[in-house]
């Protein structure tokens, strides 16, 4: 039982220090690597095309603006 309040311990303990960094130095907490942006890959799936959903998606976000574009045409100021 001692050794896991001690661990417990342990981890709040650098959670307490990485808040007090991040509020002190207002820095987000990033990893060393750089992420997918170092290894030159410029989105999260490297697909050639979009898949289904991504695809009806933007079928839908199209039709709004469209339907938007139209009703800014037809208002009467």
């Amino acid at each position: 039982m001692s050794t896991f309040i001690l661990a417990f311990g342990f981890f709040l303990l650098m959670v307490l220090a990485m808040g007090v960094g991040y509020i002190f130095q207002k820095k987000s907490i990033s990893g060393s690597c750089g992420g997918l942006g170092a290894l030159g890959v410029s989105k999260a799936c490297d697909c050639p095309e979009p898949c289904d959903r991504k695809k009806a998606r933007l079928e839908k976000e199209a039709i709004r603006e469209r339907k938007l574009e139209e009703w800014k045409n037809n208002q009467i100021l």
